[in-house]
């Protein structure tokens, strides 16, 4: 309903506010009409008292009712030379009940006797008495009676009101337009960017960019951009130790079982002089540096914090050139060799350190794939792009992913590509696409092979719900 909503109590109040400015205009206006209707009929009276005065007060008497009638009054008194005289007269209907002299009539009074002729509909007669125009004499008075006067009155008041109704309800729907321009509308933003930013708080693109020109709306917009990336990162932060809480039970077992391992190896090389040692001894380095490596792996994931992307213009060829590089060196001991299809003149809208360690991961895990059979393969790097963003392919022809890392993809400790791995690769790295706000999907996985999908959206900033 309107009236429910900001704009339209808006619309009421000033509506409401204009009318009462109205009423109070309206009041000392009425006033003035009474004191202006009353003078115009004491001018005409003063006209044909001087028109009959003029022929030496030899009238006909039609002649003389016919001047009382334009004046609409019963009689004219003129005081000339400090005589009172009776200039023109016609019988009077009823006693006279009032008096009233407009010479210096305070504000108040009129007020007064305007509002009092106005409710009382009888019609009454009364004597006004006034300044003649022109100095002509020193003062005038007339009967007449109150029903003309009341009638004008409320004429007079149903066109004022009429007017109030107008320029209250134009007033009324300018400051509606601009409240609603200047107010309402940024206020619809922020509501907007906040149901949008509820969605996928992990997408760094729905935080909003303040524009308001009004200082309190600035103020706002930049105090709610300040939650949303304090809330961002509380969010991812509390994911991962959720995550890490989880996963500290098999940890804890794993790292047992390996330590105590280490331990019994350890033991034997202290009381034994069993030539066993020395191929004993390279496992037990082993074994402890696995222990090692899953706990600084697992610390260091419970502590990161990975920040907003910033997002740049680049063309990608160059980065997949570099993460090529990168890995070139440990390719030629696994036999993986690398084929790329990427545009030299594609350039995409990214975080560049980001997206180069979401690729140089799944690259990383398409050679350990292919270096885990033994045999040499192929690591395809491709990219494009489409109406909805970029697309960047990385696929391999290794064995393909176990049935169980497939149905935990992208969770830490427990979508893990290979043997003793921990998923955490794949796990910072859809976190990471998903801050662009895209996606990092498995396209397939088989005997054949692997292939990954990462897409990248064109828009800076999600389409707002209204």
């Amino acid at each position: 309903m309107l009236f429910n909503t900001l704009s339209g109590r808006f619309l009421l109040l000033t509506m409401l506010f204009v009318m009462l400015a109205e009423v109070l205009i309206f009041v000392p206006s009425v006033a003035r009409f009474r004191e202006d209707y009353i003078l115009s009929r004491l001018e005409r009276a003063q006209i044909a008292s001087l028109a009959l005065l003029a022929t030496d007060e030899m009238i006909d008497a039609n002649l003389e009712r016919e001047l009382l009638d334009n004046a609409e009054v019963f009689n004219v008194v003129l005081r000339r030379d400090e005589v009172r005289q009776l200039v023109l007269s016609s019988p009077i209907p009823a006693p006279i009940e009032a008096s009233y002299d407009l010479r210096d009539a305070p504000a108040w009074e009129l007020i007064r006797d305007a509002l009092v002729t106005l409710v009382d509909p009888r019609n009454r007669i009364i004597r006004v008495i006034g300044a003649p125009v022109r100095q002509a004499g020193l003062l005038i008075e007339a009967t007449m009676e109150t029903a003309p006067l009341r009638t004008a009155m409320i004429e007079y008041g149903f066109r004022i009101f009429l007017l109030s109704l107008v320029i209250s309800g134009v007033t009324a729907v300018l400051l509606f337009l601009a409240v609603r321009r200047l107010l309402v509308a940024p206020i619809h933003r922020v509501v907007s960017h906040m149901s949008v930013y509820a969605e996928a708080p992990e997408d760094a693109r729905r935080f909003i960019e303040p524009q308001a020109r009004v200082v309190e709306l600035r103020e706002a917009e930049e105090a709610l951009q300040s939650m949303q990336r304090q809330l961002t990162g509380a969010l991812r932060q509390k994911d991962r130790l959720a995550q890490l809480g989880g996963a500290v039970a098999k940890i804890s077992h794993d790292l047992r079982n390996i330590l105590t391992t280490a331990q019994l190896f350890a033991d034997r090389m202290e009381s034994s002089a069993d030539p066993m040692v020395k191929r004993a001894a390279p496992k037990l380095v082993n074994s402890i540096s696995r222990a090692v490596g899953l706990c600084e792996s697992t610390l260091v994931f419970g502590k990161a914090e990975e920040p907003p992307p910033v997002l740049t213009r680049f063309m990608l060829s160059t980065l997949v050139k570099d993460v090529v590089e990168s890995e070139t060196l440990a390719s030629e001991a696994s036999g993986a060799e690398f084929v790329t299809d990427v545009p030299a003149n594609l350039s995409i809208r990214a975080d560049h350190e980001q997206l180069h360690r979401v690729l140089t991961n799944l690259v990383r895990n398409a050679r350990q794939a292919i270096e885990a059979t033994g045999t040499a393969g192929t690591i395809e790097i491709a990219a494009g792009e489409d109406d909805q963003g970029w697309w960047i392919r990385v696929g391999d022809t290794g064995p393909g992913l176990p049935e169980r890392a497939r149905e935990h993809l992208f969770q830490p400790f427990q979508g893990g590509t290979r043997k003793g791995g921990s998923g955490l690769g794949l796990a910072i790295s859809a976190e990471l696409v998903r801050g662009h706000g895209g996606r990092l999907e498995l396209v397939r996985s088989d005997s054949e092979g692997s292939e990954f999908m990462i897409h990248l959206p064109r828009e800076l900033v999600p389409s707002a719900v209204h």
